[in-house]
């Protein structure tokens, strides 16, 4: 599935700031390709790339070197009764405050952690004693906390499948072993990012009928207060919904979603788009300077170079 980095896509400059987060001769680099549908990318200790592939249940390495291999298989789904074609395998992936790779995973419905042994530790499957419907995204907080969404991705007929146990598709905060409900009114909640000073929580609404980024105050205790829409995107016809996010340090968002990935000052002004060849689904800053923004997307992996530090774990 590797190759030699082929330049594609383009980049739409709407504002002249956009100029001081991405260069002007900054190109859009495919890595790999030949995948079913990638998610999740989060740059590890070790210095790579590790992505999720959704529908072969697989998580791949990508190191500088351009060696793509196997990472974890299965990544999220262990049985072996999985419709063809289903979102069974591990979506989105972030490292907890000790670096270990924390997994969203569709089809067993839950979220782990993968110890330095290979095993993993269950944080969250069930609420209030039913399942989760298919954690997708998450993020931590610098208290230890971890925030994800849980749409019904992972399961077949999505809201109308007969195996989805909760009638709310929630944003839930987990800390201290407490799993606790933030948010149930979003049709489709998604990619998630704190601001730098983590007073606010962004979160995608991967509604094709909404496409919208609101936009949480964190209060004391670390739940949300009332949110507000950040920016709607809904006019825009390009394929593609609001999905993962990640925001740099002076706080400009980068959120994939209808026709590329758009690039919003923390006012909500949409200063640009990097637009590769194919839809994409998820991002996050890799390098040893987390200057370099790595893209999934669909069947391919893809890389641009950038003037601006990304925040990551």
């Amino acid at each position: 599935m590797s190759a030699p980095a082929a330049l594609v896509g383009s980049i739409i400059r709407l504002d002249p700031a956009i100029d001081a987060l991405i260069p002007r001769d900054a190109v859009i680099e495919k890595l790999a390709g030949g995948f079913s549908f990638t998610e999740g990318p989060v740059w590890i200790k070790e210095g790579c790339l590790v992505f999720s592939d959704i529908p072969e249940n697989t998580m791949y390495k990508w190191t500088r070197a351009g060696e793509l291999t196997v990472f974890r298989k299965p990544s999220g789904f262990d049985g072996t009764d999985a419709p063809k074609g289903a979102f069974i395998g591990s979506n989105g992936l972030t490292l907890d405050p000790q670096g270990r790779i924390t997994l969203c995973e569709h089809g067993n419905r839950r979220v782990t952690r993968l110890e330095p042994d290979g095993s993993l530790t269950v944080l969250a499957s069930e609420w209030q004693g039913k399942r989760l419907n298919s954690p997708n995204d998450a993020v931590y907080k610098s208290d230890g906390a971890l925030y994800f969404t849980d749409p019904p991705y992972g399961l077949v007929k999505q809201d109308h499948d007969p195996a989805k146990e909760l009638d709310f598709n929630g944003v839930f905060r987990l800390k201290d072993g407490v799993l606790t409900l933030l948010h149930k009114d979003m049709t489709r909640p998604n990619g998630l990012a704190f601001t730098p000073d983590e007073k606010y929580l962004y979160v995608a609404n991967s509604d094709v009928k909404r496409k919208i980024w609101n936009r949480f105050p964190v209060l004391a205790g670390g739940t949300l207060g009332e949110g507000s829409v950040f920016a709607d995107v809904t006019h825009l016809t390009e394929p593609g919904a609001p999905d993962g996010m990640k925001t740099d340090q002076q706080g400009n968002l980068f959120c994939t979603g209808p026709g590329g990935t758009h690039v919003f000052t923390p006012e909500a002004r949409r200063i640009g788009v990097i637009v590769t060849p194919e839809i994409p689904a998820n991002l996050h800053w890799g390098d040893d300077d987390a200057r370099t923004l790595y893209i999934t997307a669909r069947t391919g992996l893809y890389r641009i170079r950038l003037s601006t530090t990304g925040i990551r774990p």
